[in-house]
């Protein structure tokens, strides 16, 4: 497996994925911090992700669907400081990235990128409410992940 071992060489690594294989990876990001978010409408984002049939019309139903759950966990996170529901929110923010339609990205967007970031606060807050601080294993996690998947290309 080639190693990617710093911020530098992901971000590159990321850059030079087309959308579709941002759309894949992001959806790995996602995944791997699925567990903080029990949201069925973040889940039917990253079946989404993974189905190579869905179209356009379909994915902005899904993203529309996941864009809700993000915006809703965002407001009852917002009441007693839950840590564990902003993680949960982040979780979900990050599913939206992946579903994002087209003719909304931006040409300076890059959805692998933004559902890593919010994969990484999702990580970040889980670690708060735990009592154990900021620190988290997840930039080394997504590094691990992204090597796999460009083995795959």
């Amino acid at each position: 497996m080639s190693s990617i071992t710093n911020e530098t060489e992901f971000k590159n690594a990321i850059n030079q994925l087309t959308l579709a294989q941002q759309r894949r990876v992001g959806g790995l990001f996602v995944e791997n911090v699925l567990a903080l978010c029990n949201d069925h409408r973040v889940k039917n984002a990253l079946n989404a992700i993974k189905s190579t049939t869905i179209n356009p019309d379909e994915l902005a139903t899904v993203y529309r669907s996941a864009k809700t759950a993000s915006t809703e966990s965002f407001t009852q996170c917002g009441k007693d400081v839950d840590w564990l529901g902003q993680a949960g929110h982040f979780v979900a923010a990050a599913s939206v990235a992946c579903v994002t339609p087209e003719n909304q990205i931006k040409s300076t967007d890059n959805l692998a990128w933004t559902a890593a970031m919010h994969g990484r606060m999702a990580r970040t807050f889980e670690t708060i409410a735990a009592g154990k601080g900021s620190e988290n294993e997840e930039t080394q996690q997504q590094y691990q992940i992204l090597a796999r998947f460009l083995e795959t290309l």
